[in-house]
């Protein structure tokens, strides 16, 4: 069998690991995940953690699956990237000692220490809570004496898993605008972010782009993969900057990352805010670019929870056969989404549909309600996107496997009366976008399959009465919370 080039690219979402075999032209060759193990914390009231020893074992499992799937992949570089908030503490002889998820607020107690939130917004692109990784540190400083005393620095989940692979600890920058440490347009550590929060700058690691080279793999990971040991690594970056990346968009391009979550980004060529501070703000894995951020919050997880209640044994191919058979748009739903310009996230939400209940409520009734309260999330947060920094191209990009359902990217480009364009690979966009990135550290040309699949709008009158009601539905929910 003839040896064919490729790359390892592990992903740690919210939801999953998985680690794909890519070649340089994107072609994932094999792919294997297992969901991601948390444990809730006690000492704090919505607080969770992992074992970043269990996770590194989980990583080199799938990774050898993965590449008994490609016997043909002769393996030249590896890339990580990770959900964004994430980080592993690690001691001063570099032993990782805890993991905190993005999804761990226990610094949530401590918020209160920021006593000037816009001055902080101004500098790191976000209002400061305890999503970021800054209020996790307190956290575990105010009340694990016992890990803080051992704590030495941080990193995000995937300049770790490089680490692991490399020995190198190091920052990347798209990764570092999540901490709240890091002044985003000067595109460096702030020793006064620091201060606010009581954290030492010698916490922080060196800073390195994405897409340079680490070094070789280490010779023991190596052998246990058994790989060749000049397999290089390279610095990867945030999940979010690595789907967009697939697109292959340019400045004042909008792009739709649709997973468990959904940001919705707009690239500029200058640092943006929004004067009533409802956006985020990151430093892109491209050199002088930046992606503007609003976020529809747990979408993707809502429709796979309602596909476990209606529909736990078919596929998602009956779902969208029924969706497409559906004539009846009288069931509505608000299911928790973020909009970015509500304060408060909700946290009551369900199904309005007419009673005494018709016959012509259907499992695939609630399911349409599910995908248009995502799909009408989305739009309320790319308006306001546009809004602040404009949108003039006639398309916006999709990427990510909410994607692949066809009735969720027809309401999107009904709603904006957008083209909704995917390119070839949409649904593996975080290995399209590792291998991309390993291309570069490489100097190959991938020669990557430019086809674009394009959803053209369609009825924009009749989705605009829709979105009304939707919009009714969520007031209506809003004032229950």
């Amino acid at each position: 069998m003839d040896k064919q080039p490729a790359y390892i690219i592990a992903d740690i979402g919210t939801g999953n690991v998985r680690v794909a075999i890519a070649t340089p032209g994107g072609e994932v060759l094999g792919v294997s995940r297992e969901d991601i193990r948390y444990e809730k914390d006690p000492l704090y009231p919505d607080a969770l953690q992992f074992d970043p020893g269990a996770l590194w074992e989980q990583i080199l499992r799938l990774a050898k699956q993965s590449l008994a799937a490609a016997p043909q992949a002769e393996i030249r570089a590896i890339t990580a990237t990770s959900q964004r908030e994430g980080i592993v503490l690690l001691d001063a002889d570099g032993k990782s000692l805890t993991g905190l998820p993005n999804i761990d607020h226990r610094g949530r107690e401590w918020e209160h220490i920021i006593t000037d939130k816009s001055r902080v917004y101004q500098l790191t692109g976000r209002y400061p809570t305890s999503l970021f990784s800054a209020l996790k540190l307190v956290g575990i400083r105010e009340r694990k004496p016992e890990i803080w005393s051992q704590t030495a620095s941080f990193l995000s989940i995937s300049d770790w898993v490089e680490y692991q692979f490399s020995g190198v600890a190091k920052y990347e920058h798209s990764q570092a605008s999540e901490t709240l440490l890091f002044d985003v347009e000067r595109k460096e550590w702030s020793d006064g972010l620091c201060s606010i929060f009581g954290l030492s700058p010698s916490l922080l690691p060196e800073l390195r782009a994405s897409a340079s080279v680490l070094g070789e793999v280490k010779k023991e990971v190596a052998k246990e993969l058994n790989i060749a040991p000049s397999a290089i690594v390279v610095a990867g970056g945030g999940d979010t900057q690595l789907a967009i990346k697939s697109t292959r968009p340019a400045v004042d391009d909008m792009v739709i990352v649709s997973g468990t979550t959904t940001p919705i980004v707009k690239l500029t060529g200058g640092y943006t805010l929004d004067a009533e501070e409802r956006t985020w703000t990151s430093r892109d894995i491209v050199p002088g670019r930046f992606v503007f951020e609003a976020n529809a919050g747990v979408t993707g997880l809502n429709y796979q929870r309602l596909k476990e209640i209606f529909y736990p044994n078919e596929g998602y191919d009956v779902i969208e056969k029924e969706l497409a058979e559906n004539r009846h748009t009288f069931c509505m739903a608000s299911l928790g989404s973020l909009l970015a310009d509500e304060e408060v996230s909700l946290t009551r939400g369900g199904f309005i549909f007419p009673a005494p209940v018709s016959h012509l409520l259907t499992r695939g009734s609630f399911v349409w309600a599910t995908m248009v309260d995502i799909a009408c999330s989305i739009v309320k947060n790319y308006k306001i996107l546009a809004e602040v920094a404009g949108h003039h191209p006639d398309y916006i990009w999709g990427c990510g496997g909410g994607l692949q359902s066809l009735t969720l990217r027809q309401l999107i480009a009904n709603l904006t009366g957008k083209k909704v364009q995917m390119r070839r690979g949409f649904q593996q966009s975080s290995a399209v976008g590792g291998a991309l990135i390993c291309n570069e550290a490489l100097g190959i040309d991938g020669r990557m399959d430019d086809t674009i699949e394009t959803v053209n709008p369609q009825d924009e009158a009749h989705y605009a009465g829709i979105y009304a009601e939707w919009e009714k539905t969520r007031d209506y929910f809003r004032n229950m919370n």
